[in-house]
């Protein structure tokens, strides 16, 4: 098994020390990339103390030396694997509802995007394990950090564009969605609930958060109909980012 880093630094021409330098750290992003790939499946089949260093490793095509240069701990690859698989989560459902009409569908979306994965289940173990390694709490508080401001980033251009009427403004919005997922989610791998149950939950939770202009201030629309048609004034229920 080659090390793929060394190899791509070796090809680079020595006569061009700046060239060189990019090529090193390309590719040392391409290896700790394919690390983080490898220890995110192998963390989540099997958890940290079933994925060992070597095996992680073998799945990457690597060494195991190349682990603890990158990373230092198996702990540390864990939750940097965890906050990535977070964050591309996060990006996996603003895509999903870029499209959405209404405040429900774009809720909707959401929420269904995230329900169908384990990230956040994975994210949660890491969020637990900073309590006994607060080295890394700071990687898990910038990690939150961006999912509430990419959210909210992503929430407000869709009230922008849209010209719904937010029932909170978009931080508090995207703060709210995120701990009830979270606490949902944790919820319904604890009690063996599917994807489909924890997502209708995760709506019933929720509740309205936005409504189209037209709609009368004073009426609320609902996210989950019991279907009473009647109860509601348009299509849309709420929303969340």
């Amino acid at each position: 098994m080659a090390d793929k880093s060394v190899q791509t630094a070796s090809e680079t021409p020595t006569g061009d020390p700046k060239h060189a330098a990019r090529a090193t750290r390309s590719a040392g992003r391409q290896m700790r990339s394919r690390l983080l790939d490898g220890a995110s499946r192998l963390f989540k089949e099997r958890g940290l103390a079933g994925a060992s260093i070597s095996d992680i490793a073998a799945a990457a095509d690597a060494f195991p030396s190349q682990i603890t240069y990158y990373f230092r701990t198996k702990e540390a690859l864990f939750v940097e694997a965890a906050c990535r698989d977070m964050l591309y989560l996060a990006r996996a459902a603003e895509q999903a509802a870029l499209q959405a009409q209404t405040p429900r569908a774009y809720t909707r979306a959401l929420v269904e995007t995230v329900t169908a994965t384990d990230s956040v289940a994975f994210f949660t173990e890491a969020l637990t394990l900073t309590r006994r390694r607060q080295d890394l709490a700071p990687l898990v508080e910038r990690t939150i950090e961006r999912l509430h401001g990419e959210g909210m980033r992503a929430y407000a251009g869709q009230i922008e564009r849209h010209g719904w009427k937010s029932l909170r403004d978009p931080d508090a919005s995207s703060r709210r969605f995120w701990a009830l997922a979270i606490g949902v989610m944790v919820e319904g791998h604890a009690m063996g609930r599917s994807a489909e149950e924890m997502c209708s939950e995760m709506l019933r939770v929720l509740g309205d958060q936005a409504t189209t202009k037209i709609a009368d201030d004073n009426t609320r629309l609902r996210l989950v109909g019991d279907g009473d048609a009647s109860d509601s004034v348009s299509p849309d229920g709420e929303n969340s980012s």
